[in-house]
């Protein structure tokens, strides 16, 4: 998921300057810790001490906060947000799909809307996916064509190094700008929704945290030399997606081959929407049957969702900031670090207790300052 968005990482350095840098390694940090302590929040200890998995997924954590108030209300609020985080996710995939088809074929006369409902055609097949074996597969695609884009980009950026200037970084930021590159520096992180899953997934789960460090250290190091590479090739000409910056020589291949990684991305997010959806729709319904009219009605509408909102929004950084401001921050900062204090607090030390009410009060001010400002910045366009 996180693959398509570090297109956006150049463009929030042109807002955010040498704080963007930081941004990018502070957000890894953070990440990271949110992470293992959201695991931490499906065990608790036996009586001999031993620490016993009594949680399977973000859904039990929740109810188990919120119990005293409402056995269901935790994870009503969790389904809720991370089908948006989900939808969004599609959503701006297909807008990316219109954008890349609209600057791969400029001559054609078609705008860049009606490419995106040509790259939605494509997707109607996600309709009739009822297993994640066929989405793996198709994510494992998408890994291969990812680093072949990165590796492009990259290669080109350092052919051109004798234009380089550390002087196209800002000193003085707006700060509005500045909020709206915090929430897509907090998108191109987001995994927490995944990781119950893929904790209780691994062979060793023992490892995890290890798993956690490594991969987050890799993504920073990669997304930091990506998104500096590419600024300090273009500067001030940095454009929302950096694909854009590029001669047209390669443009088009990189573009056709980040297309192919948009489609092959979303039955994902779209996958793991629709069950949640259905979930929720059949729950206290024990049996394994699913209505073949219900299954394609809930399908079918999240797909003309995730279009009619493409069509509305075309406005990838923006979508975006706003997408990182509202679910990343909730689904990132602000539930992991209350779920973990709700469910730990008589067994965390003062430091780790400090750690945790300071990651929730800095997730609600990136959130509320970035809704503020991507939703002005949204409106300013549409005006």
């Amino acid at each position: 998921l996180q693959g398509i968005f570090v297109l956006g990482l150049p463009y929030a350095l042109l807002h955010s300057g040498y704080s963007g840098l930081l941004l990018i390694i502070l957000a890894a940090a953070l990440c990271c810790y949110t992470g293992k302590i959201l695991i931490a929040c499906l065990y608790e200890e036996s009586e001999d001490g031993q620490l016993i998995r009594v949680r399977d997924t973000y859904e039990d954590i929740a109810n188990a906060c919120c119990k005293k108030l409402s056995p269901n209300l935790g994870g009503l609020v969790v389904n809720v947000t991370q089908v948006v985080e989900l939808i969004m996710t599609c959503i701006l995939y297909l807008v990316v799909s219109g954008n890349l088809l609209s600057h791969s074929f400029p001559y054609v006369p078609v705008t860049e809307k009606t490419w995106s409902v040509i790259a939605f055609v494509t997707l109607l097949p996600c309709i009739f996916i009822r297993t994640l074996k066929i989405v793996s597969k198709l994510s494992q695609l998408c890994s291969m064509v990812h680093f072949v884009v990165i590796l492009l980009v990259i290669t080109y950026c350092l052919t051109q190094t004798h234009q380089w200037s550390w002087a196209k970084f800002r000193l003085s930021l707006e700060f509005e700008d500045f909020l709206v590159s915090i929430g897509v520096i907090i998108f191109s992180y987001t995994s927490q929704i995944f990781l119950p899953t893929l904790e209780g997934n691994m062979k060793n789960p023992g490892e995890f945290r290890c798993m956690l460090n490594w991969t987050h250290f890799s993504a920073c190091v990669l997304k930091t030399t990506f998104a500096l590479t590419a600024f300090l090739t273009w500067g001030e000409k940095t454009k929302e997606v950096i694909t854009d910056n590029l001669p047209s020589f390669l443009e088009t291949l990189v573009n056709l081959c980040l297309l192919a990684k948009a489609l092959l991305s979303y039955p994902l997010p779209f996958f793991a929407a629709t069950e949640i959806v259905y979930s929720c729709i059949s729950k206290g319904n024990h049996s394994n049957y699913r209505p073949p009219l219900l299954t394609l009605t809930v399908r079918g509408s999240f797909l003309l969702l995730t279009l009619m909102m493409a069509m509305f929004i075309p406005h990838f950084a923006l979508l975006m900031g706003l997408s990182g401001s509202v679910t990343g921050a909730a689904m990132t900062f602000l539930l992991p670090s209350f779920f973990h204090l709700k469910l730990k607090w008589k067994k965390l030390s003062f430091l780790e207790k400090c750690a945790d009410i300071s990651v929730f009060i800095l997730g609600f001010l990136c959130s509320l300052a970035g809704i503020v400002c991507s939703i002005k910045g949204l409106l300013e366009v549409f005006g």
